[in-house]
């Protein structure tokens, strides 16, 4: 079962949103995400958080669970969700927003719950996010742009090929050297790491 996550970060395009909403056989609101999905007519399936964001039309009728547990913000309730509802993949939108400290939580939540999932990411109208958890082969345009960072600490063993500035089991380290703005040169390019939290991020 694949499930789509609104959150309540910068609202997608309307194109993107349809698209992840008709591939998805769930879809829920983390709290003001819910707002989003209503604007763009489109109504989810369960609005879950501890609803300090989300104003409930008096008209459109969907399940709604009020978690108030500060201890978990919204996304992490919307995931923790979809686990018990036996979903394998998850898409999820809304996920970056103005505030920082927001972004970077969820990217935290995004390592939490990595490994529950068969495929989880984020994805907006520029870029698809995930965290690399096997070596990935994939084809893409030439010039595609393509970032890896190193979620927390340290990433080891990275190879990369098909890229304009390729590694061959490197290291990136927070704070010293990072992967930000390669670029594919082969439509065939590979990734792969032996050890760390390895962010990458696919311009769409």
């Amino acid at each position: 079962m694949h499930a789509l996550i609104v959150c309540n970060g910068f609202p997608p395009p309307d194109k993107l949103l349809r698209t992840e909403t008709s591939e998805a056989d769930l879809v829920i609101g983390a709290d003001g995400g819910g707002n989003i999905l209503l604007a763009h007519d489109l109504v989810p399936d369960v609005i879950i958080g501890d609803l300090d964001s989300f104003v409930r039309p008096e008209t459109v009728a969907f399940k709604l669970i009020k978690d108030p547990d500060q201890d978990t913000n919204d996304l992490e309730k919307a995931l923790k969700y979809a686990l018990s509802q036996n979903v394998a993949t998850c898409s999820i939108v809304g996920a970056f927003g103005q505030r920082m400290d927001h972004s970077l939580k969820n990217l935290s939540v995004m390592k939490q719950f990595n490994d529950c999932f068969k495929e989880l990411y984020f994805v907006d109208e520029y870029q698809k996010v995930f965290l690399l958890k096997e070596p990935l082969d994939i084809r893409l345009p030439k010039g595609t742009i393509i970032s890896l960072f190193p979620l927390s600490g340290e990433v080891t063993g990275i190879t990369t090929k098909g890229l304009m500035y390729p590694l061959d089991d490197d290291v990136l380290k927070n704070g010293v050297r990072d992967g930000t703005s390669n670029e594919t040169v082969q439509e065939q390019v590979h990734i792969s790491h032996e050890k760390g939290d390895l962010l990458v991020f696919i311009e769409r």
